[in-house]
């Protein structure tokens, strides 16, 4: 899948994924907001906090990639991102929702534009270890896996369809990255050729 398709394509399930976090925290009180995720150390309001601030991380790098100027995700590196987030996670939760949607409506208006000019700039590298034009399928992951992470009851098995089908594809190309020695390659070719099955301690390691 070539890079412009492959970033249309998310920026479309980016958009249905949004809605879907949106309705899903649109009932939310302060109990739940502060009660714990399934992230270790992370409150439901850090998680939320979270995709706020990726949210704008995201729309800044496609902002710049529109008009032609590189900028990396968080201004002031990973210490702005952990300070953000620790700060924003105290809030009421009529702050933090307020400020998820209206952090993923500015990034729902530069995917739309990004989508209307073709991605230009889609290899801009802004200091990561991807270029822009796939600024959309990280965001788009980050908004699934992270309604799971929240532990409101929302799981794997409502992921939609399309989305999986997608992202399938995506990490399985990431798997031989993440496999820990040549044990591990071996111990899963053999599972996948039919010739043996996934030991107990199996595991690959994130792919974050």
């Amino acid at each position: 899948m070539d890079l412009e398709k492959n970033s249309a394509i998310a920026a479309r399930l980016c958009l249905d994924a949004h809605a879907r976090l949106m309705d899903h925290v649109a009932l939310l009180d302060d109990t739940a907001a502060h009660q714990d995720s399934k992230l270790p150390g992370w409150s439901v309001g850090h998680v939320l906090t979270h995709l706020a601030r990726n949210a704008d991380a995201h729309a800044r790098r496609l902002d710049g990639a529109l008009r032609g100027v590189d900028v990396p995700k968080y201004a002031n590196g990973p210490g702005q991102r952990r300070q953000e987030i620790a700060d924003g996670a105290q809030r009421s939760v009529s702050e933090i929702v307020h400020d998820l949607e209206t952090s993923v409506a500015q990034l729902d208006k530069i995917l739309q534009q990004s989508d209307d000019a073709g991605w230009p700039n889609s290899d801009f590298m802004g200091g990561s270890h991807y270029g822009a034009g796939a600024c959309p399928a990280h965001r788009l992951r980050e908004v699934h896996m992270h309604m799971v992470d929240l532990g409101l009851g929302y799981t794997s098995s409502q992921w939609p369809d399309e989305y999986v089908s997608w992202d399938l594809e995506n990490l399985l190309a990431t798997v031989p990255e993440r496999l820990n020695g040549a044990g591990a390659r071996r111990e899963l070719v053999a599972w996948l050729a039919g010739r043996g099955t996934l030991g107990q301690d199996f595991a690959l390691d994130s792919w974050g």
